[in-house]
């Protein structure tokens, strides 16, 4: 599968050497394509800009920062982004860490401003380095999707089992409004994270006994 990531952080070059490795062609996307290619961590993969990005990918993977996502996307254009499979995993901070979208979430206002895109919201409840290796977990643990569209959300399926998460580690939460309570949940991952001193963990959903 073609895959396009927007972004070269943490996340988007993670995310490209696991789907890399499960044999999928991918590029990232950068408003500096020349002066990001070849820079340090993103040796071995191609940089391009983000309109070939958007142009390149079957599916595209909004890994830029929360409060820099729509802009990003208005500047690729809905032409360019129209009919494709969006997996958004951005959560947004303000200056003063408080949650760039309290009362509702990036999900959603991507799926409202660009309703020709089948947005995705998945994999913002663990950091980088677990979501390209769950195997890293002592255990299983969950991960979770929301979207309105159900065939882009067997594709981000398939994408997720091709990074290691098991179907039965796959949680669809239902429509797109629910991302909020992926989004959300980041206060509770920082809390977790100061707790036990480390970021490499994820949550798990622990059903109740059988009666």
């Amino acid at each position: 599968m073609r895959i396009g990531l927007l972004g070269t952080g943490n996340v988007a070059r993670a995310l490209a050497s696991g789907w890399q490795a499960a044999g999928h062609e991918v590029v990232l996307g950068s408003r500096s394509p020349k002066e990001r290619e070849g820079a340090a961590g993103l040796e071995g993969f191609v940089v391009v800009g983000l309109r070939e990005a958007a142009g390149h990918g079957d599916v595209l993977v909004n890994a830029t920062p929360g409060t820099a996502s729509m802009d990003v996307l208005n500047e690729i254009g809905a032409a360019a982004l129209g009919g494709k499979l969006l997996v958004d995993i951005g959560v947004g901070f303000t200056e003063s860490m408080e949650l760039s979208h309290p009362n509702y979430s990036l999900g959603e206002e991507i799926q409202a401003a660009f309703p020709d895109v089948a947005v995705v919201k998945t994999l913002a409840t663990v950091d980088s380095v677990v979501m390209k290796d769950p195997g890293s977990l002592e255990e299983p643990g969950t991960i979770f999707l929301s979207g309105d569209d159900a065939a882009a959300k067997r594709t981000t399926r398939q994408l997720l089992g091709d990074l290691g998460w098991a179907d039965a580690s796959q949680l669809d939460l239902g429509g797109i409004r629910t991302a909020r309570g992926q989004e959300h949940a980041a206060y509770l991952f920082m809390g977790v994270a100061e707790a036990i001193g480390a970021y490499g963990f994820s949550f798990k959903v622990v059903r109740p006994r059988a009666a």
